[in-house]
């Protein structure tokens, strides 16, 4: 995704009771409580990736064919199992908000329903799929802070494609350790040469030029 803005939040008047005041004082109380408040105009969206409110408009005409293509292809290889490939999905955990451009749950979103009916949990997520926007921000969210964020969750395949990584590469990130907050396992492969999912739903599935070709 592109990124337009982020910022942190310290605090949002929300018409809280003086008794529910030391709750919110919690500063992921406080974005969560912002972030249920936001109201955006069409075509943006609002996740909140570590301590931030970021918001995003949709994908320039690149990133959306690639998205594209990519949904394509997951749609295929996983047409005989029981997980499907999700696209501007809520993924919610422990009050932050990830809408990642792709992610594979089961084909019963019913099945990992947050708290709130908000979205998914993230703890039923088997793998997320980011296409890297240009721009230092949105770069940065999707290599760092969202890399950290998915790891923190435990979701257990995080796969990046990013044309700004010299002349393209596919970063599959895999072993999530959520105490670290890091992937301890991370194959790089360059455009050209075929980057293939190891493990999970997708297993096999090869992310190839038919997919990154401009």
């Amino acid at each position: 995704m592109t990124a337009l803005a982020h910022e942190q939040c310290p605090t949002v008047d929300d018409g809280l009771s003086p008794a529910a005041e030391p709750e919110v004082r919690d500063l992921d109380e406080v974005l969560w409580q912002a972030w249920k408040a936001m109201e955006l105009p069409e075509g943006y969206r609002a996740e909140i990736v570590e301590e931030f409110i970021e918001v995003s408009p949709t994908g320039r005409r690149r990133h959306t064919v690639i998205i594209n293509r990519l949904r394509r292809a997951l749609e295929a290889h996983l047409a005989d199992g029981d997980h499907a490939a999700y696209q501007d999905g809520n993924l919610i955990y422990r009050r932050k908000v990830w809408i990642p451009d792709l992610f594979i749950a089961p084909e019963d979103l019913d099945e990992i329903p947050d708290e709130e009916d908000l979205g998914v949990d993230a703890s039923g997520v088997r793998a997320v799929f980011e296409v890297v926007s240009p721009g230092r921000e949105a770069q940065a969210r999707d290599r760092k802070r969202k890399r950290r964020a998915y790891a923190r969750a435990g979701i257990p395949l995080y796969v990046l494609i990013d044309d700004f990584d010299g002349d393209g590469t596919v970063v599959i990130l895999t072993t999530p350790d959520p105490d670290k907050a890091v992937y301890a396992d991370e194959h790089r492969v360059p455009y050209g040469t075929d980057a293939v999912v190891p493990d999970g739903p997708a297993k096999g599935l090869v992310i190839g030029e038919a997919i990154v070709r401009s």
